[in-house]
């Protein structure tokens, strides 16, 4: 009899554990995307491109998504709006400076998620902190979930000051936004 109730407690301790275990999602970095654009503030002006992943994950438990971090390569940013090598190769290499980014010091960027609530199955607000040329600090979004698809797709926005992105353009008329605006679609 004690041997039946040793076995019962090992399977249910067992069982439980699997449901409360968490899983860890790799994503795929050649799919998912982030789409980058710096507006002018007093012009209908921007510049917009991409930035690649280098490597992330998702922490999935049970059903939902409730952690992950994500590493970004700085290098690996583009330019789409400018339609000549030249004038693309400039822009970036000028957010490349110290002034913007300063890539060649901090050439990695990461985000890491701390909370997920959920507003309804494949909705949630998520808190994150992103770390940007050695600053972190926290930021919030909404975020869709498509877990047939295995994706997530978001959009949101930072103030580059408090990352000390700092540069400023000594013509008002062409004075850059504080605000950047990221898309991403993080698919596994």
């Amino acid at each position: 009899m004690r041997k039946i109730i040793i076995l019962f407690v090992c399977v249910l301790f067992s069982t439980i554990t699997k449901s409360i275990a968490q899983e860890k999602l790799t994503i795929n970095t050649e799919q998912s995307t982030i789409k980058w654009t710096g507006e002018l503030t007093f012009h209908f002006g921007k510049h917009d491109g991409f930035i690649k992943f280098k490597e992330g994950f998702f922490i999935k438990k049970g059903d939902k998504i409730t952690g992950g971090e994500f590493i970004i390569d700085m290098n690996s940013m583009t330019n789409n709006d400018i339609k000549e090598q030249e004038g693309k190769d400039n822009l970036i290499d000028h957010l490349k400076d110290p002034d913007f980014f300063d890539v060649k010091k901090f050439p990695l960027t990461s985000l890491v998620i701390t909370k997920v609530e959920y507003s309804e199955k494949s909705k949630a607000r998520i808190e994150a902190k992103l770390t940007l040329k050695g600053i972190t600090k926290p930021i919030n979004f909404r975020a869709n979930f498509d877990f047939d698809k295995k994706e997530m797709n978001t959009r949101f926005k930072i103030d580059r000051r408090k990352w000390n992105v700092n540069y400023t353009s000594k013509v008002k008329d062409y004075a850059i936004s504080d605000a950047l605006a990221f898309e991403v679609s993080i698919k596994l």
